[in-house]
């Protein structure tokens, strides 16, 4: 695990000076692009993003090969073929969240995260896996995971303050909590390095979503509202 950690960290580096490298690139391509963007880009649903339940001995696999696979279908004609995800695209992203099997679903954890490949179709996705954007990826350490709890986050609207994941492989999600969760991560940070990452991530995330991330709100999901109805919070 200590060597896998620190191939993880080496991993990390190359990638953010990668980043640092292409990001004023990208900046002065996106300026020059961005009007006619505007114009052309087709609509971004707002809840675009898609968050998944990891299973028990799944996690090194995730974080190895960086792809998650969608699940198969339950029944009906294509039952038993991976399921298509049709709102992952490019802008989206994949948030990895694991709780123990005896623990309650409020402490579902969040493990990590990726931006989706750029040249990913989900139309074209025959073996059901989602690949990661080769810069764009990080994973939680066991310390970090434990104090990112999914549920500050996520919340059902139709039942605001019930705390529910019965079954299934995925849920999609609003991409302002996905904002909400890279900018907390952030400040969870405590490595300069690291923090910068986190953050040209979080940049890169809010300008493929157009996600105004000056004007984020505070995380106001399920847990949030149930710990203040306890005066908790």
């Amino acid at each position: 695990m200590v060597d896998i950690r620190k191939k993880e960290r080496r991993e990390e580096e190359l990638r953010l000076k990668k980043i640092r490298a292409l990001k004023e690139k990208r900046r002065q391509k996106y300026l020059r692009r961005e009007k006619i963007a505007k114009r052309r880009a087709p609509r971004i649903h707002p809840s675009s993003q898609s968050v998944f339940w990891c299973k028990p001995g799944e996690e090194d696999s995730i974080f190895t090969d960086w792809n998650v696979f969608t699940g198969v279908i339950k029944s009906g004609q294509k039952e038993g073929q991976p399921r298509r995800l049709a709102r992952v695209k490019a802008n989206s992203a994949c948030l990895l969240t694991a709780r123990a099997t005896t623990e309650p679903e409020e402490n579902r954890r969040i493990l990590g995260a990726f931006m989706v490949r750029e040249d990913f179709d989900p139309r074209k996705c025959k073996d059901g896996y989602i690949p990661a954007h080769p810069e764009y990826r990080l994973r939680l350490s066991e310390q970090e995971a434990e104090k990112m709890l999914f549920w500050n986050y996520y919340l059902n609207e139709r039942y605001p303050q019930k705390i529910t994941w019965n079954t299934g492989r995925h849920r999609y999600f609003n991409n302002t909590w996905m904002a909400e969760i890279l900018q907390d991560i952030i400040t969870l940070k405590k490595k300069t390095k690291e923090r910068e990452y986190v953050k040209l991530f979080f940049e890169y995330f809010c300008q493929m979503n157009r996600v105004n991330m000056n004007g984020l709100d505070k995380p106001n999901g399920a847990l949030v509202r149930i710990n203040r109805a306890k005066g908790n919070g």
